[in-house]
């Protein structure tokens, strides 16, 4: 766009100018306003030229161009949403990428690298193609050996041991009749068999965070996790040197050097995986300096029995653990940069994510090692300046990834709004301690009516958050407020009844986003205060029990609030005034709602014997209803039969986990023996839960067209999930 307004007033002659100023320049008010129109018309004109090319188009254009060369997208459910989250979808659903590459992937047709290229512009998924007639044990000629084949297993050696039934397996297979594209019972070694194994764990990084001095066993213990549990690390397929570039954890032999064919480069040791810009690295001193590759040697590390020699720093990639020499004592911080698994951008990391803020907003930057000059070094001196200032739009941003332990208290003026963030491409970890001996020592957040407070990118653990007042609103995006407030090195939380979100008082609005919190408490005058409007989506309510509260109020019925659910999964008992909207969602837990008469809840998973307003398409209700149009409830001669089926129905379509623990890789995404009712039951037949905009059925589906398009032919391909 022209920045100059008056571009078309000056190409008219100067006598009109002079006389349009004697008369209070109505012309050039007039000519503003044509040019406005210009500028839309010229800037549609340049966008037509750039909808001409698959790489510059428009999102809407893609499916039109592929038309073009015959690409049929695949349909893959109705289309419910709306807005930025269509086109998402409609980004999944007709890849650009596929578009692009759709004339060489068909010249390149029959070949097994194509099929890694096509799951990964097909679905965004990392692949490893294999051919599995290599793997069958066949008999060979003593004097023409086929030294790529299988070969039978040899006890001895570890490595091949470790890679059974994975992606990388070179043991020798018996024939398997079985088609690996069946969907009753899946088979894989037999000669026209070709898997593709898929990677839907990311790998994401953390960057010179504070290591976990884990005391309990010794000062020389540490963990890469700042949260204090066990996490297993995974390559960085971004890293210098990554190859393959797939996001695999981490084993313990991988930091051992295995023998590679004479003029292979060497894809395993520490020197391939260790050191800056690399998949790990552990920085020590002032200034911190990385301690050299030939000092760290691989450990197994469960029960910390191992004891490393003077010299040398044990590292257990498979927990995430590191031990110091014991005659080594630690009196220097201890940083680390690693890469650990998880499925979405959710819960905070150092993905990017879209920053907001108020035009006029003062930002204040907190960061270790700072200039005086240009931030501050703690978040309390940052707050402290916030007070002195008090303008009315803040924004205090943490710049790294350390870990700030101290007392945090927010209280907002009328008219006030602070967003206390992590930057992008940071996750700061805030740890709340018991600071206080008579109080609390949560993250207290409190304010008048006409206030707001944003909580952007940060992980919270040690403690919960307070939320008190009159404060019209609190928005926590892309967080972590850890579950039961703290883990132990199990994952398990050392707190498994206390809130991560307390409200007490009177606040209007919390909007929680892509977020990951424990339990919810609401503490409402019910008969002086309207109910607590409570809005989540694409988050995780964990109560770490379904047989505990992830929403309620101590000693009454139900919270006083409004709940509206999108695209989340909860753990724990609902207990609320009224639930307005909620769709998309799982809610392992009883459910009980005071007013049922309003509201209603879609596609969503509601456990059996919940209080609920209306429900629509929801589960476990639709395989209940197809029981009763088999054996209607008034046929007494099958009673038996009935019951025995609904509650097989009931059980068969209750949500599974691969984990429920939070900092595991696997944690909240659903098994891929879960029901189909539950992973392709929502409005758009893609999963419920947080992970609804993944759409992993949707993708899931479009590979396995395309690859019976381009597998050769008399081979089937079948898609196989490595993580």
């Amino acid at each position: 766009m022209n920045p100059n307004p008056d571009r078309l007033y000056e190409l008219i002659p100067v006598v009109y100018r002079l006389r349009d100023a004697d008369q209070g320049y109505p012309l050039r008010a007039l000519l503003r306003v044509v040019q406005e129109q210009v500028e839309v018309v010229e800037k549609d004109i340049a966008g037509l030229y750039e909808n001409w090319f698959i790489e510059t188009c428009q999102d809407w254009v893609v499916p039109y161009i592929g038309a073009l060369i015959g690409y049929t997208p695949v349909s893959s459910g109705p289309q419910t949403a709306t807005g930025a989250r269509a086109q998402a979808r409609e980004r999944i659903l007709v890849p650009r990428r596929e578009v692009a590459n759709t004339i060489r992937f068909r010249r390149r047709k029959g070949t097994l690298a194509v099929l890694e290229d096509l799951a990964e512009a097909v679905a965004g998924w990392p692949a490893h193609a294999v051919e599995f007639y290599r793997l069958l044990a066949v008999t060979q000629n003593i004097d023409h050996l086929h030294m790529d084949r299988g070969r039978t297993a040899e006890l001895r050696d570890g490595d091949a041991l470790d890679a059974l039934g994975g992606p990388f397996d070179e043991m020798a297979r018996n024939v398997d009749v079985r088609r690996v594209n069946s969907l009753h019972s899946r088979g894989t070694s037999n000669i026209p068999e070709v898997g593709v194994f898929v990677w839907r764990l990311r790998s994401y990084t953390v960057t010179q965070a504070p290591a976990y001095c884990y005391e309990e066993e010794s000062p020389n213990c540490f963990l890469f996790s700042a949260l204090g549990n066990d996490s297993p690390l995974y390559v960085n397929p971004q890293a210098a040197g990554a190859d393959p570039a797939l996001p695999l954890p981490i084993a313990r032999r991988d930091l051992e050097v295995h023998e590679a064919a004479e003029g292979a480069p060497v894809t395993s040791g520490v020197p391939y995986y260790y050191g800056p810009g690399k998949s790990l690295v552990i920085l020590t001193g002032t200034p911190a300096t990385a301690v050299p590759a030939e000092r760290i040697v691989p450990a197994d590390l469960s029960g910390w029995k191992y004891r490393p020699l003077p010299g040398q720093v044990a590292v257990d990639p498979v927990l995430g653990r590191i031990m110091f020499p014991p005659s080594q004592t630690r009196r220097q911080a201890v940083w680390v940069s690693y890469s650990y698994g998880f499925s979405a951008d959710i819960g905070g990391g150092e993905y990017p994510r879209s920053l907001s803020q108020a035009p006029d907003s003062t930002l204040y930057r907190v960061g270790q090692g700072l200039d005086p000059k240009s931030g501050f070094t703690r978040i309390a001196d940052a707050l402290t300046q916030w007070k002195q200032d008090a303008p009315a739009n803040a924004v205090i941003e943490i710049v790294d990834s350390a870990v700030y332990a101290e007392p945090i208290a927010v209280e907002l003026a009328r008219g006030q709004t602070l967003q206390l963030r992590g930057a992008e491409g940071s996750r700061p970890v805030i740890r709340l301690l018991d600071w206080q001996t008579s109080a609390a020592d949560n993250l207290s957040v409190s304010g008048v009516t006409g206030s707001w407070f944003v909580l952007d990118g940060v992980v919270v653990s040690g403690r919960g958050m307070q939320v008190g007042g009159t404060i019209s609103g609190v928005t926590i995006r892309h967080c972590t407020l850890v579950p039961g407030w703290s883990l132990d090195s199990n994952c398990e939380c050392n707190h498994p009844t206390e809130p991560s979100i307390e409200v007490v008082d009177a606040p209007r609005c919390i909007t929680i986003e892509h977020s990951i919190v424990g339990a919810i408490q609401v503490e409402r005058d019910q008969a002086a205060e309207d109910p607590l409007r409570l809005q989540v989506s694409d988050s995780v309510i964990d109560a770490t029990r379904t047989s505990q509260v992830a929403l309620g109020a101590s000693g009454k019925l139900c919270a006083h609030v409004t709940l509206e659910l999108r695209r989340s999964t909860v753990f724990g008992q609902v207990q609320t005034h009224l639930i307005e909207l909620a769709e998309n969602s799982i809610l392992l837990g009883d459910v009980r709602v005071c007013r049922r008469q309003q509201g209603c809840m879609r596609f969503c998973y509601v456990t059996p014997a919940s209080r609920t307003p209306r429900r629509y398409e929801c589960q476990p209700d639709l395989v209940r209803s197809a029981v009763d149009t088999l054996y209607p409830p008034g046929d007494v001669a099958d009673t038996d039969a009935r019951n025995a089926l609904l509650q097989a129905e009931t059980l068969r379509v209750v949500p599974q986990f691969d984990s429920t623990r939070y900092g595991t890789p696997g944690y909240c995404r659903l098994a891929l023996d879960c029901a189909v009712e539950i992973s392709a039951g929502a409005d758009d037949s893609s999963e419920m839960g947080v992970f609804h905009d993944l759409y992993q059925p949707q993708r899931s589906a479009n590979l396995r067209e395309r690859l019976n398009e381009y597998t050769p032919a008399g081979s089937d391909a079948g898609v196989l999930y490595a993580s």
